[in-house]
């Protein structure tokens, strides 16, 4: 098979979370544009129909379900109906998340750190969980993490989210682990600073951006649609010998002094 033919994921089911807008809506072109079959899933509909309507009007496969990964029974809601329009999941980007809170690890309460667990590790885990029997019957799967460079070196007054991302990153090695075997993949990929409305407090003011960015190596926040390509690629046969492995995309944040 070619490199060409390796990247291609024509008639693949990817199943994809907090797909709306930033990272997951960039994530979800690149697969459909590759041949796949989208899920497009996040918690408000408004948002779901205005990509899903996107992808359609590009003559690509998308299908748009409502739910909030911290609920167990809307979870297993979306992987029926998923089943159910399109036959199976081959593919599953675990991207949805939250960080309600900035400040010291002190200041925080049980409840904060509960719903920060709760969507940004438990959901992932049960998720995974409920994906995993269609992509044994299908004969594997690849299972994409969106973890954070947080994950790796945390920064200061984001420490929860920080434990949770690099929870995220130790559920992608034990999944590695424990169903490679059956023919699924487990890769993670940390993304550094990306301009999302889910990062716009730290990119909003521009002399801050500024001080943030003077440190990096590429010098500048990045796109959504810079981490797509990476996702395609693990998504694919071109990434058919990668499990368990941590991707970093973050302009060189992990290497500034």
């Amino acid at each position: 098979m070619s490199i060409k033919e390796k990247f291609k994921i024509k008639g693949k089911v990817a199943l994809i979370t907090g797909a709306s807008k930033g990272i997951g809506a960039a994530i979800a072109l690149a697969l459909a544009e590759q041949g796949a079959k989208v899920v497009i899933s996040s918690r408000k509909k408004e948002g779901i129909d205005k990509t899903v309507n996107s992808l359609t009007a590009a003559g690509l496969s998308a299908h748009g379900i409502v739910c909030n990964v911290g609920d167990e029974a809307q979870l297993k809601m979306l992987v029926e109906e998923t089943i159910t329009h399109f036959g199976g999941i081959d593919i599953l980007v675990n991207n949805a998340a939250t960080n309600p809170v900035y400040g010291p690890i002190d200041q925080a309460d049980g409840g904060v750190f509960d719903k920060i667990m709760n969507i940004n590790l438990r959901a992932c885990f049960l998720l995974s969980n409920l994906c995993r029997p269609s992509m044994v019957e299908k004969g594997g799967g690849s299972i994409i993490n969106i973890s954070s460079v947080e994950g790796i070196k945390p920064s200061a007054g984001l420490g929860l989210y920080s434990i949770s991302k690099a929870g995220l990153i130790m559920l992608t090695k034990t999944q590695a682990k424990e169903w490679g075997q059956q023919g699924i993949r487990s890769n993670v990929i940390c993304p550094g600073l990306i301009k999302t409305k889910f990062s716009k407090a730290l990119w909003s003011d521009e002399k801050n951006l500024a001080q943030f960015t003077k440190h990096l190596a590429l010098n500048r926040m990045a796109e959504p649609d810079e981490i797509a390509g990476l996702a395609l690629f693990l998504a694919s046969d071109a990434s058919s010998y990668c499990t368990g492995s941590t991707f970093t995309a973050d302009g060189g944040f992990l290497i500034a002094g």
